[in-house]
């Protein structure tokens, strides 16, 4: 039955029912007339035959609540073979009237078949409304995204690194190779949703809504006989290690994007992306900056006082020469360029010193002599003066 042939057939006239009626009276009423009109009381009468069959036909559509509310919003946006705007009649009046067949794809002048609402409507009906999808071909899908972790040095997080991750992912299944269907045997396009794997339904009789078609779970393909191993889906549980390289001056925590790395596609789509998020281990001695790499170098209070060349580490293990200033304060700053983290560019950061100043904690009676000497030595003013100001 064709939608157009659901607008323009009264089934509660060919009832003999009124609109309102109950579902006991229609069911009372499609007994009667079966009986009456069945082809064993009416052997050869072909009138009685084709009575039974619009019988049947009607009591199909109103007999079934689901379907006779969508017929009766239908008829009453439609009307019985023309669509009336409010305020109008058929004839005049403000209002215009036209054959609903042009609705639904009989054809115009020009004798297209198509775009008609029959499109729009889709299978409101229950797939009674001629559809102008011409291709079967079930749709490629994308493959599913993978989440995974992995856990590096400090020294591999400041460089970059190549590891390898071992990981569980979606793929196509080892036996059906992704058909989902029994050895021997080939899939099916699907009847609900034309291969689409995408189905539209009407909420209250105007609004549409698209969704994964149910029949075949958003696949486009349907199988008689599934495969065993994977029931079906096409899908299987899949192990494998894949050498990932993790970008020099990555963060803790970070994650990375590795596209077209995630789980195989379907039908031909592409597959999905990698996510990885990358944990640091927290170095002995070393910290970080953004791009710069922090060192805290301890120095005597002599060297400090006096000045002094050191040697420091480098995460690269080459240790470089600095020149501490005389006079130097605890908690002074020196850089040493480039010795710091690998930048997005392959230039590097630069390393930061902070100076911190050891006083020792016990002396000798020499050492106290000595410092008792510099201290009756040196002239200077009173360091907290300013602590006793007017305020």
């Amino acid at each position: 039955m064709s939608t157009k042939d659901w607008l323009e057939k009264d089934f509660y006239k060919v009832l003999g029912v009124s609109k309102t009626a109950e579902a006991d009276e229609i069911k009372k009423s499609y007994r009667k007339l079966a009986r009456k009109y069945h082809p064993d009381s009416n052997a050869g009468d072909a009138s009685a035959e084709a009575k039974f069959k619009e019988v049947s036909e009607a009591y199909d559509v109103v007999g079934d609540p689901k379907k006779r509310k969508e017929y009766d919003e239908a008829r009453r946006l439609f009307g019985s073979g023309g669509f009336r705007m409010p305020g109008g009649n058929s004839q005049g009046g403000g209002g215009f009237n036209f054959d609903v067949g042009d609705l639904f794809n009989r054809g115009g002048s020009g004798g297209s078949s198509g775009g008609g609402l029959g499109d729009i409507l889709g299978g409101m009906f229950g797939g009674g409304g001629q559809r102008t999808t011409t291709s079967t071909t079930a749709r490629p899908r994308r493959g599913q995204d993978i989440e995974t972790e992995a856990t590096i040095e400090f020294a591999e997080a400041v460089n970059g690194v190549t590891v390898g991750l071992r990981m569980t992912s979606d793929e196509p299944c080892p036996t059906c190779h992704g058909t989902g269907a029994k050895y021997g045997t080939v899939p099916k396009v699907c009847l609900k949703c034309e291969g689409t794997g995408m189905q539209t339904s009407v909420q209250g009789g105007v609004f549409a809504m698209t969704e994964p078609c149910t029949e075949c779970k958003g696949r486009g393909l349907v199988v008689d006989q599934p495969c065993e191993t994977c029931h079906g889906s096409g899908r299987g549980q899949s192990s494998k290690t894949m050498q990932v390289r993790i970008p020099a001056g990555v963060q803790d925590n970070q994650r990375i994007r590795l596209k077209g790395k995630g789980a195989a596609g379907e039908r031909g789509g592409p597959a999905g992306d990698l996510y990885v998020t990358v944990h640091v281990k927290s170095h002995r001695i070393f910290g970080r900056q953004g791009e710069h790499l922090t060192l805290n170098v301890p120095v005597s209070f002599t060297e400090a006082a006096l000045g002094a060349e050191i040697k420091v580490p480098t995460l690269d293990g080459l240790p470089v020469t600095v020149r501490i200033p005389a006079g130097t304060a605890n908690g002074s700053k020196l850089r040493v360029r480039g010795k710091g983290s690998v930048r997005r560019d392959g230039t590097n950061g630069d390393l930061l010193l902070t100076l911190e100043v050891q006083v020792p904690h016990e002396l000798t009676d020499e050492q106290k002599e000595k410092l008792q000497e510099f201290n009756s030595a040196s002239e200077h003013p009173d360091l907290r003066a300013g602590l006793f100001g007017s305020s």
